[in-house]
């Protein structure tokens, strides 16, 4: 029970004295739960890894009446959940900090929590990080149409046309920012060098952890969550923030367009903060996690777990 919620929550791991690892998934209501099959295996090897189906996903979306839902799914109340999850594993396995990696949405929440209660956590780790939400939408357009024209694609230059300006003043829906995801991911934004990521959309069938019942509501908790957050969700703005209180780590996906790495490196470069680095992960666009999981392993193992484990109880 989190926030009076009852969510559900996936860990595993070899040994429990390794340094924990927090997951805040993307979408939102993209739970990585379903899709960890395909790339936490090694990591459980140095880390205690935590999954959690957020409010308005996955299992938990399920399992929730949904008009009970309603009027909970703001960014504030899942920050509230994460910060109430952490104290419960700390409890649970007797750990003084936790490692946060947010992925995508979930760097909004991570940053945010991390902010508000830095003492809670030993570093933190964006991936797909969102800095300025209007900025990313920007950034993602402007790519989409620059390879329509490179490309001479005109069915893709006409439907961009349909929404220009984008993101402009004009209030932004579903409807329209289908159409700028769609390209901006046809010419590798979401996942590099590849047109469609089938991979990943269709990897919860194979999930041993959910069932039919469960992978068959998953848009359905998109859709339902995205209308609920999305006014909110466009007034996200990190650009003012200039000191950061833990380590922090950014993993970047080089041809990232979904949410564009660009501006967070740029932002990393002008914080000021305990410990910084910026990975660069060449091959990757937004799924990291899936597109290089070796390099992704390596960067935990070789940067973060040695200030974790001295966040730790354990000899």
């Amino acid at each position: 029970m989190i926030g009076g919620v009852e969510q559900w929550i996936y860990t595993r791991g070899q040994d429990k004295n390794n340094p924990i690892l927090l997951f805040i998934h993307g979408g939102p209501a993209s739970p990585l739960s379903p899709l960890m099959w395909m790339y936490q295996r090694p990591i459980e090897e140095y880390f205690t890894v935590v999954n959690w189906d957020q409010r308005g996903s996955g299992r938990t979306f399920l399992e929730a009446d949904p008009e009970l839902l309603r009027g909970t799914l703001r960014i504030e109340q899942y920050v509230s959940d994460t910060l109430e999850l952490v104290e419960l594993i700390k409890h649970r396995y007797d750990a003084k900090k936790v490692i946060l990696i947010g992925h995508s949405w979930g760097t909004i929440i991570g940053l945010r929590a991390v902010l508000e209660h830095p003492e809670l956590f030993s570093a933190y780790v964006g991936m797909g990080q969102v800095i300025n939400v209007m900025d990313n939408e920007r950034v993602s357009y402007d790519f989409a149409v620059s390879e329509a024209k490179k490309h001479s694609n005109q069915p893709a230059l006409s439907e961009l046309e349909t929404i220009a300006p984008y993101p402009g003043q004009t209030r932004l829906t579903p409807e329209r920012i289908s159409i700028a995801r769609k390209w901006a991911q046809y010419y590798g934004g979401l996942s590099a060098f590849r047109t469609e990521s089938n991979y990943y959309f269709s990897g919860p069938l194979l999930s041993p952890e959910y069932d039919h019942t469960v992978v068959s509501t998953l848009d359905q908790s998109g859709s339902f969550t995205l209308e609920q957050v999305l006014s909110e969700l466009f007034t996200v703005d990190f650009k003012d923030v200039t000191a950061f209180p833990i380590s922090i780590f950014m993993f970047m996906g080089r041809h990232d367009y979904y949410t564009p790495s660009k501006p967070t490196a740029d932002w990393l470069k002008k914080i000021a903060a305990p410990y910084k680095k910026g990975i660069w992960f060449e091959k990757s666009a937004h799924l990291i996690p899936f597109e290089e999981p070796g390099k992704m392993l390596m960067s935990l193992v070789q940067y973060v777990r040695p200030i974790a484990v001295k966040d730790t109880v354990h000899p």
